[in-house]
């Protein structure tokens, strides 16, 4: 195992642990709204002490890597060395107690995604890819479904904090793909997760309007290990950076572009 992938590893099952704690009593986990954000933006304790757990095995044994991280690290997307965390990714499903949550460790060299980690400790799973040796659920090789029709798929998408032309751009989108005739939306509230399931073939595609580098690191490197791919809404190449985001099993690309970058704010 790659030492990268091996403490990416720990790093996400210290945060995982941290995490599991504080769920168990979901209810009296503190919390505040982020700064200058609304009500619905919020971070908790677990998400400040899952970061320091994760950020410390990295530094440990990495200490001249840079570390880009939800909470409190900030580092340039080009650095060689770039560690990218979020370390509870679906905060809002995680205090009200639903356990559909993600800890993403990702790595990437001279901007390229190395290796990968997620991990949703309320349902015991684990998502790893490294590249070019595949995605693995729980151990297990995936890889995405082989559908070519959007009537033979359920589709996800995420909201992101904006309640105005985001949010109305994202309900005109999925207007469009229930005239599809698609089997159904599903919106979960964990991008990190919703990218494994599109590698897992549960979705046939993911899309979402506007999303921060560290949700998406470690998911399209698991999608791609998987045979699927992954773009921005228009189709150009994924940056690292807050960006819009598409992530399909590849035969579904092209036309899921042709909708959703013609709702593209």
């Amino acid at each position: 195992m790659p030492p990268e992938l091996r403490i990416a590893e720990s790093a996400a099952h210290a945060g995982a642990e941290v995490a599991l704690r504080h769920f168990q009593d979901f209810a009296n986990v503190a919390s505040q709204v982020k700064p200058g954000e609304r009500s619905f933006n919020r971070v908790s304790e677990a998400d400040v002490e899952s970061e320091h757990a994760i950020v410390e095995i990295i530094r440990r044994e990495f200490p001249d890597h840079s570390i880009l991280a939800e909470e409190a690290h900030f580092a340039d997307a080009n650095a060689e060395h770039l560690w990218v965390i979020d370390p509870i990714d679906g905060t809002n499903n995680f205090l009200h107690g639903i356990p559909q949550f993600g800890i993403s460790v990702a790595y990437y060299r001279s901007g390229q995604p190395i290796c990968g980690v997620i991990l949703n400790p309320a349902r015991g799973d684990s998502f790893v890819a490294s590249r070019g040796d595949g995605s693995f659920h729980n151990g297990q090789p995936v890889s995405v479904a082989e559908h070519r029709r959007l009537d033979e798929v359920l589709i996800g998408l995420g909201f992101y904090y904006d309640r105005g032309a985001l949010m109305e751009a994202t309900l005109s989108a999925m207007r469009e793909l229930f005239g599809h005739d698609i089997h159904c939306i599903r919106r979960l509230g964990a991008a990190t997760l919703d990218l494994c399931m599109v590698a897992c073939g549960q979705l046939g595609a993911y899309f979402e309007y506007e999303l921060s580098p560290w949700d998406f690191a470690a998911g399209r490197l698991f999608v791609e290990e998987a045979g699927g791919q992954v773009t921005t809404c228009d189709g150009q190449p994924l940056p690292l950076a807050k960006t819009h985001i598409l992530a399909t099993n590849g035969h579904l690309h092209e036309t899921m572009l042709g909708i959703v970058q013609r709702h593209l704010p």
